[in-house]
Formats: C-alpha cells, sequence, structure tokens
C-alpha cells in the first residue's frame, strides 16, 4: 500500500521560502508522477506542479518562476521548493502520487499547511 508523508509547512513572512517535502512508501516511487496540490479555505484543490516519471514538469500559472518541482528517486521523495511565497499562496499543499493508467487508483498524502503572513 502506497504511503506518502509530507512534511516543511509552516508560517512565512512574505517574500520567504520554504521547501516541502513528501516520503513515498509501498511501491517503486520511480514508476510514478508526483504532484503538489493545494486546497485554501473555502476553494477547491487545484493542481501546483506536475512532475512525471520521466522528469517533465508542468506548474499552475500563477506559480510559474516561484515554484520548482523536483524528485529523488534513490530517496523515494519529491520535493517543491517554494520560493517569492505570496499571502495568497496560503493553504494546505497536499502530495498526490499517479501513475496515470486507466483503472489503478491514485495516492495522497495528509497534507501540510503552509500560512503567508506578516
Amino acid at each position: 500500500q502506497v504511503q506518502l508523508v509530507e512534511s516543511g509547512g509552516g508560517l512565512v513572512q512574505p517574500g520567504g521560502s520554504l521547501r516541502l517535502s513528501c516520503v513515498f512508501s509501498g511501491s517503486i516511487f520511480s514508476i510514478f508522477a508526483m504532484a503538489w496540490y493545494r486546497q485554501a479555505p473555502e476553494k477547491q484543490r487545484e493542481l501546483v506542479a506536475l512532475i512525471t516519471s520521466a522528469g517533465i514538469t508542468n506548474y499552475l500559472d500563477s506559480v510559474k518562476g516561484r515554484f520548482t518541482i523536483s524528485r529523488d528517486n534513490a530517496k523515494n521523495t519529491a520535493y517543491l521548493q517554494m520560493n517569492s511565497l505570496k499571502p495568497e499562496d496560503t493553504a494546505v499543499y497536499y502530495c498526490n502520487a499517479n501513475r496515470w493508467v486507466p483503472g489503478l487508483r491514485d495516492y495522497w498524502g495528509q497534507g501540510t499547511l503552509v500560512t503567508v503572513s506578516s
């Protein structure tokens, strides 16, 4: 059974940086696409960044140039480096693992709260 454990959230001032980590266990990490989603209060969950098993990345327009998603297959870990944080980045951030194969389920972490405030 795949398990995802996020860490790295917290309170940061506008313009600051945080790095989120997502540790994967229970299957072969390298064959999964990994993604970070976020959900702000009273808003729908949205895809922030995605990295495929081949290392191809994609980002939400509002975070392009500020956030970087990466993965370390040797450590079974995905990362989200967040720079130049803004108050509107405040949300619970969730890690997701997906093989993008019809019929196979995806997996979610428990979430980590990021609060950007002065």
